[in-house]
C-alpha cells in the first residue's frame, strides 16, 4: 500500500520539471549561440527541449499520467515540426522526437521528475 502511495502521479512536480527544462534549454541556446558555428548541433538540440517543453506546458495534459502519455503520442506522430531560429531542420527534428521519446518513458514508468539539474542524460 505505503509503494502505491510513493509512485502516485505528481502534476504539480511534472510541471515544474518541464519548466525547469525549458529554462535550462534556454540557457543552453545561449550558450551555444556564444560559442559559434561548431556549437550549432548543440543550439538545435536545446531548442528542440525547449519546443517540447513548451508544447507540453501550452496544454493541460500533465494533470493525469495518461493525458500526458496521449498528448506526446499525438506529437510524436507529427509529420514535421515548425520553428524558426534553428540550424538544420532534420536535426531538429531528430531532437524533438528524442525529447518525446525520453519524456513518453519517464511518464510511462512515472519516474524521473523529481531530477532538476540543469544537465541531464
Amino acid at each position: 500500500m505505503s509503494n502505491a502511495t510513493a509512485t502516485a502521479w505528481d502534476a504539480s512536480r511534472v510541471r515544474l520539471w518541464l519548466e525547469s527544462r525549458l529554462s535550462a534549454a534556454k540557457l543552453e541556446q545561449a550558450a551555444a549561440d556564444r560559442r559559434g558555428y561548431e556549437a550549432q548541433g548543440d543550439y538545435d538540440k536545446a531548442a528542440a527541449e525547449e519546443w517540447v517543453s513548451r508544447a507540453l506546458l501550452a496544454t493541460d495534459c500533465t494533470t493525469d499520467q495518461a493525458a500526458l502519455a496521449g498528448r506526446v503520442k499525438a506529437l510524436l506522430a507529427q509529420d514535421e515540426y515548425r520553428i524558426t531560429g534553428i540550424y538544420d531542420d532534420r536535426r531538429f527534428d531528430r531532437g524533438v522526437r528524442a525529447q518525446l521519446r525520453k519524456i513518453a518513458k519517464m511518464t510511462k514508468a512515472n519516474e524521473g521528475f523529481a531530477n532538476l539539474l540543469r544537465y541531464q542524460d
